[in-house]
């Protein structure tokens, strides 16, 4: 606690002796403002304040004040920002003007909720039939792939015949290509069923955000 307070008293004591100084020089300040010069005010890593004509080159990046000789401050110069700072503001601009032509584009697009909703399940009926018929045609490939595989074991080296025939080009031809086709719809599939959830998702918000906007309770 002993320690702190002296702290305290060491900093209070080195700004008042600052103050002091630049007190006794405001003269030659006003002078050198006059000339142009400017006294500037800047905080060491201590937490001294300090005064001076110039910043030395350790503080230039951070936080500045002009003061007059009156010690006024006329004129405040912001910290340099560092590149994550920079990143994270250019992060957040860029979010807030996504936000504002969403909201734009809301008001814009639609009148009332249920113009939204009879959207949403236009395209989500849509996209409801375009998994429908991507499920059965999986389902024939998966068929016609059970046949292949029956018939393939006719064949060496598949079946345990010695007298058994070699597999044709054409049979195996018809098992790979069958087998892309599946892995082919197997993946559509997935991803209708994402866009499905996603734009479900996105309606839901949408419905939210245009009321909030309309203050509809």
């Amino acid at each position: 606690m002993g320690g702190s307070i002296g702290e305290v008293f060491l900093k209070n004591l080195a700004w008042a002796v600052s103050v002091l100084l630049l007190l006794a020089t405001s003269f030659s300040a006003g002078a050198a403002q006059s000339n142009g010069r400017k006294l500037y005010k800047w905080v060491d890593e201590q937490g001294v304040t300090h005064f001076g004509d110039h910043i030395p080159p350790e503080y230039a990046s951070q936080e500045q004040h002009v003061i007059n000789s009156q010690g006024v401050e006329t004129e405040r110069i912001e910290a340099q920002r560092t590149p994550e700072q920079l990143a994270a503001e250019e992060k957040k601009r860029f979010e807030a003007e996504q936000k504002a032509s969403r909201d734009r584009n809301l008001l814009n697009t639609y009148a009332s909720v249920p113009e939204i909703e009879r959207l949403r399940d236009q395209r989500l009926t849509l996209l409801a039939d375009q998994v429908k018929v991507t499920s059965q045609f999986l389902e024939i490939l998966n068929g016609r792939m059970k046949k292949l595989r029956v018939a393939s074991q006719r064949f060496r080296p598949y079946s345990n015949d010695p007298k058994a025939p070699p597999m044709s080009d054409q049979v195996a031809e018809d098992l790979v290509r069958v087998d892309n086709d599946i892995h082919t719809q197997e993946e559509n599939l997935r991803e209708k069923r994402n866009e499905e959830s996603t734009m479900s998702k996105q309606f839901e918000s949408d419905i939210a955000r245009f009321k909030e906007l309309k203050g509809i309770h």
